[in-house]
């Protein structure tokens, strides 16, 4: 919905069925892994939305993560896990003020692919639309299954206006067109994407992202962010893990819409006689004690749009359809905490 060993690896790890290669062209498989399929059937893909809608609507209710631990999974699932861990631990009797999550108005961009895991996305319409409904939002969910006899899990989501959900390219039968890890034709590939922003974010290159809040403006918050008597270290890391894979989707225009996820630290250091501050959620992750420092973990997931690679003479970064990398959705979360 990372720059990780890929989803081919990932298919080939999946894959058990005895392969036999006919052809120069192609492979066929006694149980199917191989095939060319549709990701899931719209009435599959419909009762995975409900699924996870209920499931997570009882978690945060209830503020039980287990209630919703088998339907989430990657980042999502990583920040849903520890937010829900999280209130637990100091609102122990439940959410008082918990709505239910309404997913609606759902299309859904199925991709026909080969292997595990296999996947789709769906693009809804929910009840918790910004400004009392004046700011209309779109949610972007991303649902993974890893095989045969998994369920449906929710790793990616992104809140967009409908302005940024882009024409997917479809062929015939209406199925979407995924994008390789390692696809080339892109400004970058997908499975460099969490590398490139951990390395922007940190020395402001490759310089393959346009201005926005999350890259050039995140990188001028941290450089402005000051307090008398504590300093301030980051560290962001790319998130590879085979369950953190990127996923995108070809789009009209010749690019690719892609999610992907991160990971960011952020260690605040005070002077003799001062003491980090502790906020309730900080305090229910942490391990240690906080006496001179305390830094804290967090897990986001980044949704984009990546514009083909320039060719011809002169092309360049800046060169192309948009030319960089458009940061359209970040959706960041607090995991862990070590004091120290």
């Amino acid at each position: 919905m990372t720059r990780h060993p890929g989803l081919g690896r990932l298919t080939a790890g999946l894959a058990t069925a005895t392969v036999l290669c006919v052809t120069a062209s192609g492979c066929v498989t006694v149980h199917g892994e191989l095939e060319v399929l549709p990701g899931a059937k719209k009435s599959e893909a419909a009762q995975a939305l409900k699924d996870f809608t209920d499931a997570y609507n009882a978690a945060d209710k209830a503020f039980d993560p287990a209630l919703d631990a088998d339907r989430v999974t990657g980042s999502l699932g990583a920040i849903n896990q520890a937010g829900l861990k999280a209130r637990q631990t100091y609102n122990p009797d439940g959410n008082k003020a918990h709505k239910p999550l309404v997913l609606d108005d759902a299309t859904y961009v199925i991709p026909k692919k080969a292997g595990w895991p296999r996947w789709f996305l769906a693009d809804t319409d929910s009840n918790r639309d910004q400004d009392g409904g004046k700011l209309d939002t779109r949610w972007l969910v991303v649902f993974v299954r890893s095989g045969p006899d998994a369920l449906w899990k929710a790793s990616y989501l992104a809140v967009v206006p409908p302005s940024q959900v882009p024409e997917f390219t479809l062929n015939g039968d209406g199925l979407a067109t995924p994008v390789e890890p390692g696809d080339e034709s892109l400004a970058v590939a997908p499975a460099e994407l969490s590398t490139s922003y951990a390395a922007y974010l940190r020395d402001g290159e490759p310089d393959v992202f346009t201005p926005g809040a999350a890259t050039s403006g995140w990188r001028e918050t941290r450089r402005k962010t000051r307090r008398a008597g504590f300093s301030y270290q980051y560290i962001d890391q790319p998130l590879t893990g085979t369950t953190f894979a990127p996923l995108g989707l070809r789009t009209e225009d010749g690019g690719a819409l892609v999610f992907f996820s991160s990971k960011h630290f952020e260690r605040q250091t005070a002077a003799k006689g001062l003491k980090p501050e502790v906020n309730a959620d900080v305090k229910a992750l942490l391990t240690g004690e906080v006496n001179s420092s305390l830094t804290k973990e967090r897990v986001s997931s980044q949704l984009v749009h990546v514009p083909p690679r320039a060719t011809g003479a002169g092309a360049g970064s800046d060169a192309g359809v948009g030319g960089k990398v458009r940061m359209l959705n970040r959706l960041p979360g607090l995991i862990a905490a070590k004091g120290e």
